[in-house]
C-alpha cells in the first residue's frame, strides 16, 4: 500500500470519527489541484462516498451587501441549538489579478465557527463561474461523511453565472434586500428562476415596512416565472439575521421543500443528476487544462491571441486553428 493511500485511509477514519483537525486536512486535500495530491484525494473520496449523501444541502445566494454571512451564521446557530450538526462552505471571491482571496467568512461567522456542532470552511472561488469553488462537491462529501446533517453553501454573489450552485444543492435560497429600488427590476431572472425560496433579509426596524412591500412585489413576480419543478412553487419569506427572526419559518420551508421533492419522487433523481454533472465538470476542467498546456497549442496561442486582438483574424478562425493544433 502506497504512502498516499495509507494516509488517505487514515484521514477517512478520522473524518468519520469527527476529528475536526483531520476533517480540515481532508477538505484541504480534496480541494488541492496539485498533481501530487491527486491519488490521495481520489482514494479519500472513494473511502468516504459510502458515508456521504445524508445531509440536506442548501445553497444561499445574494448580491454583496445583502447580509449572506450574517444570515448564514444566524441560521446555523438556530439549527445547532436544535440539535443539528451544521457545516458551512463559504466561498470567497478570488482576485482575477493576483488569484488571491480574502477568506474572511470564518472571521465573520466567529460564533458559529467556534460551536462544537458546526464547521465553517472558507474556500477561494478561483474565479470559477458559478460562484462556487472548483472542489465544492468534494468538500461536501467530506463534511457529510463527518456527520454534518446540514451543509450550507454560501456563494460569491456574482450574477447569473452563479446559478451553477443550484445544480449541487437540494434547496436553493436567494437573499434579497428590502427597498433596493424597483423591486421587480431587482429580480435577476437568471438567479431567481432557479430559486426554491426567496428570503427578504434585514426585515427589521425601519426596514420592516419596506421588507413587507418587497415581499409582496417579489411574490407577485414569481407567479410569472415557471417553477423549476411541478411539485413546488417558490415562496417568499421575511427574516432578520440581526434580530434572529423568521429563521424557524425559513428552515421549516426548506424541510417542506425536501419533503415535496421526496414525495414527488424527484429528490433522488436530482441527486443522480448532480453526481453525473460532477463527473462532467471534472471532464470539462481536465479538457481545458489539457488544451491550454498542449505543446502545439502553446506554440500558436500567443500569436493567434495577438492577431485576434489586433482585428487581423476572426476569433472563430483562430479557435479552429487551435483546435486543429490540438488534433481535433
Amino acid at each position: 500500500m502506497s504512502a498516499e493511500v495509507s494516509e488517505a485511509l487514515r484521514l477517512a477514519e478520522g473524518v468519520r470519527a469527527g476529528d475536526r483537525a483531520l476533517i480540515g486536512r481532508a477538505v484541504t486535500l480534496v480541494e488541492s489541484r496539485a498533481a501530487k495530491h491527486e491519488a490521495g484525494a481520489a482514494e479519500l473520496l472513494r473511502a468516504l462516498l459510502p458515508s456521504s449523501g445524508g445531509a440536506h444541502r442548501v445553497g444561499i445566494s445574494g448580491v454583496p451587501g445583502v447580509g449572506k454571512s450574517t444570515f448564514i451564521e444566524a441560521l446555523g446557530l438556530h439549527l445547532v441549538e436544535r440539535g443539528h450538526r451544521v457545516a458551512v462552505l463559504a466561498v470567497d471571491p478570488s482576485s482575477t489579478i493576483t488569484g488571491g482571496s480574502i477568506l474572511g467568512d470564518k472571521s465573520r461567522m466567529n460564533a458559529l465557527a467556534m460551536h462544537a456542532a458546526a464547521f465553517v470552511r472558507p474556500s477561494p472561488s478561483a474565479a470559477t463561474l458559478g460562484g462556487v469553488a472548483r472542489r465544492t462537491r468534494e468538500a461536501m462529501v467530506v463534511l457529510e461523511a463527518a456527520g454534518y446533517d446540514v451543509v450550507l453553501v454560501e456563494t460569491v454573489g456574482v450574477g447569473q453565472s452563479e446559478t451553477a450552485v443550484a445544480e449541487m444543492v437540494d434547496t436553493f435560497c436567494v437573499l434579497l434586500l428590502p427597498g433596493a429600488g424597483d423591486e421587480l427590476q431587482g429580480i435577476k431572472k437568471g438567479i431567481v428562476e432557479h430559486a426554491d425560496l426567496i428570503v427578504v433579509n434585514k426585515a427589521d426596524g425601519e426596514n420592516r415596512a419596506r421588507a413587507e412591500a418587497a415581499r409582496a412585489e417579489y411574490d407577485a413576480a414569481l407567479h410569472y416565472l415557471r417553477p423549476r419543478r411541478e411539485c413546488w412553487r417558490p415562496r417568499t419569506l421575511l427574516a432578520s439575521a440581526l434580530e434572529r427572526t423568521g429563521l424557524e419559518e425559513v428552515w421549516e420551508t426548506i424541510t417542506e421543500h425536501r419533503a415535496a421533492l421526496e414525495g414527488a419522487g424527484v429528490f433522488e433523481a436530482n441527486r443522480i443528476h448532480q453526481r453525473k454533472r460532477w463527473m462532467w465538470s471534472h471532464l470539462e476542467e481536465a479538457l481545458v487544462d489539457a488544451f491550454r498546456t498542449h505543446p502545439a497549442v502553446r506554440a500558436k496561442l500567443d500569436d493567434l491571441e495577438r492577431r485576434v486582438g489586433a482585428a487581423e483574424l476572426p476569433a472563430s478562425e483562430a479557435a479552429r486553428e487551435l483546435l486543429r493544433a490540438f488534433g481535433l
